[in-house]
């Protein structure tokens, strides 16, 4: 059973993708924001990480970092509530910036269920085929 670590300082979306989650068969920690979140890996081997880019106490993007940072194999999913930018805008694109931090994919709140699960497929997917890989050489 895949384990994975959702943190977000929201307890609503981390209690609906946390019971999202365990439906589908998954073993979920949930951490209340970035601090909590790394104390979490530093003592579970996580199959997916799914981060918050904007929490207090942490800025998003240095938590992106850092989650990267400090399990740079496990793939993260990065979500945010903030809009994208678009051609008639001069805001960022959020979502943009954490897949150059390391993100692997990324999701704009709300989100929907099947949303979220084409993302962790498809990050457990190649996840697998790079251990697979590594594995033949």
């Amino acid at each position: 059973m895949p384990q994975i670590l959702v943190v977000d300082d929201d307890p609503l979306v981390c209690k609906a993708i946390e019971v999202y989650l365990e439906r589908n068969n998954f073993e979920v920690i949930v951490a209340d924001g970035g601090e909590e979140g790394l104390r979490a890996l530093e003592g579970t081997a996580f199959d997916l990480m799914i981060v918050d880019i904007f929490m207090p106490h942490m800025r998003g993007f240095e938590s992106i970092r850092i989650f990267h940072e400090r399990a740079p194999t496990v793939p993260l999913i990065a979500m945010s509530g903030y809009a994208f930018a678009n051609l008639t805008s001069p805001a960022p694109d959020f979502l943009r910036m954490a897949l150059e931090l390391g993100a692997s994919r990324c999701l704009r709140k709300p989100f929907t269920p099947a949303a979220l699960q084409m993302a962790i497929d498809q990050c457990l997917s190649e996840a697998r085929s790079c251990v697979s890989d590594v594995a033949q050489l």
